[in-house]
């Protein structure tokens, strides 16, 4: 399952915002005003991207359960979602169906600003384990495409007819669920990321580096970073047509040029809520910034996210920021870059923290309360 969103943006959270800058003594030179074009236009790209992502999901549902009617295919794919958590159902398909798939890919690719030999993105699997029972009986499963959160699902059986199904209550019939390969997407995504906002002027690491691949500090055989020793989001009830999270979060601080940087770091673990993770893995690489501090947003990757929009969109807020000889928090600024339709629905932001330090040592709860991360200094010996 995936983990719980806030719907919107509170007083609370703006007040918080507000007094941070304050505290600062600076003051951010209205990022929302000088991003409302921008904004305009990535909203109407977000719902283009999202429709065009539903349709292309729904239409390989369509055509998956239509060839579930040839019972050698019907065998291959009940083993397959037996024996497998996520089936990438584009390389499973042959014939005319593989055709089909093929073009749902590519269709998807496009719509989220992917480049075009990112690979097939569709794939399957069983909407609830519960299901494993009627399926190994012989029940004839039905198909759905994961585009829902609250419902109604609609679901297509092998002679095209529709079904509805609410979201909430699993179903006694199996159901296969057409979903998108999210670690695929979002590895794709983040380099989309990279790329364009520093096309855009906005300096960013690789969304993975190694170690070895940082720029090493001049004043030592090594860098100093920040770890994260342990990692957990809340626990939720999600609908059972969704499957597993996939997280990334940008870091963002001001580069030794003065200017503001984004760093995406991919967290391709954290895939349920109200578990602990201890991936050990470095969030901050601190030879990158000017001052040693930070701030974090976590975000989710879904399917309406277009990734070359979501880097024009923050890009279009971060350029007006400039470095006023000391630290600025940046996560309003990133938030205010988001447009306000993605705060509902399918929220893609998850949660964010503020102002982490290069010596911080411990728990740090993000300022929406939806998780937190144990973080520990961390040198890194120059090879």
């Amino acid at each position: 399952m995936r983990p719980r969103h806030l719907r919107r943006r509170g007083p609370l959270a703006a007040a918080a915002t507000t007094l941070a800058v304050l505290c600062a003594g600076q003051t951010l030179a209205a990022p929302r005003a000088a991003a409302a074009p921008a904004q305009a236009a990535t909203r109407e790209a977000r719902t283009s991207t999202a429709s065009e992502v539903r349709t292309a999901q729904d239409a390989a549902a369509r055509a998956i359960a239509g060839a579930l009617t040839d019972p050698a295919w019907r065998a291959r794919v009940r083993q397959a979602a037996l024996t497998s958590d996520e089936i990438p159902v584009t390389a499973l398909a042959d014939g005319a169906l593989r055709a089909a798939l093929a073009a749902a890919d590519r269709r998807i690719a496009a719509a989220k600003g992917l480049a075009s030999d990112v690979g097939p993105l569709l794939s399957l699997r069983l909407g609830d384990p519960s299901m494993r029972g009627a399926l190994t009986a012989g029940t004839a499963p039905w198909v759905a495409a994961a585009t829902s959160d609250d419902g109604p699902v609609t679901a297509y059986d092998g002679k095209g007819r529709t079904h509805t199904l609410d979201a909430r209550a699993t179903p006694a019939r199996p159901v296969y669920v057409v979903d998108i390969d999210g670690s695929r997407a979002l590895a794709a995504g983040l380099d989309v990321l990279h790329e364009e906002l520093a096309r855009q002027g906005v300096r960013s690491a690789d969304p993975a580096p190694e170690p070895t691949r940082a720029r090493a500090s001049a004043a030592a055989a090594g860098f100093w970073t920040t770890r994260i020793s342990a990692v957990s989001l809340s626990d939720d009830q999600e609908p059972w047509i969704k499957g597993d999270a996939e997280i990334y979060t940008l870091v963002t601080g001001f580069g030794h040029d003065g200017k503001v940087r984004v760093d995406p770091v991919d967290m391709p673990y954290l895939d349920n809520d109200g578990t602990v993770y201890r991936p050990r893995q470095i969030l901050v690489n601190w030879s990158s910034y000017k001052y040693s501090l930070a701030d974090a947003v976590m975000m989710e990757e879904d399917g309406s996210t277009n990734y070359r929009d979501l880097a024009k969109a923050i890009a279009a807020v971060l350029l007006t920021v400039t470095d006023q000889g000391a630290y600025i928090p940046l996560v309003n600024a990133v938030l205010d870059a988001i447009p306000d339709d993605w705060w509902t629905d399918d929220p893609d932001y998850v949660d964010s923290w503020y102002t982490l330090a290069r010596t911080d040592d411990g728990t740090r709860y993000g300022a929406r309360g939806n998780g937190w991360m144990t973080l520990e200094p961390y040198f890194v010996q120059e090879l």
